[in-house]
């Protein structure tokens, strides 16, 4: 019985920590390609580009654009979601970020698809 429970036991902590996300900065993110994370950092400007077919919001944390560590991206159909223009409300503020790490033209980025998915520090 004793060595069923340390068992189950085992099996739950590693359960935790196998689905519990690394908190990174934006400079680790091109180290974390393909992983979930939670990535904190200064968002330091955003762009919303409303021409063309494919129109998306761009945050850059961690420098300004063309030094920016990592991409923050909002696709239309997500940017539907927040309340507030990304690009106006998230720049200068110290944020937190859920999600994926992807890369895109060698340079790493988060798809945000909701306002929740970005929490502002106090």
């Amino acid at each position: 019985m004793c060595k069923f429970i340390t068992v189950a036991l085992a099996a739950m902590i590693t359960s935790f920590s196998v689905s519990a996300q690394t908190k990174i900065t934006p400079d680790e993110a091109a180290k974390h390609i393909g992983d979930s994370v939670i990535v904190c950092g200064k968002i330091f400007g955003g762009r919303y580009f409303d021409k063309g077919e494919n129109k998306i919001t761009l945050l850059n944390m961690g420098a300004a654009y063309p030094q920016s560590p990592l991409t923050i991206v909002i696709e239309e159909a997500g940017r539907k979601n927040f309340t507030l223009k990304p690009e106006e409300f998230y720049t200068d503020k110290e944020v937190c970020i859920s999600g994926v790490i992807k890369e895109f033209k060698g340079k790493p980025q988060i798809i945000v698809a909701k306002e929740a998915d970005i929490v502002v520090k106090k």
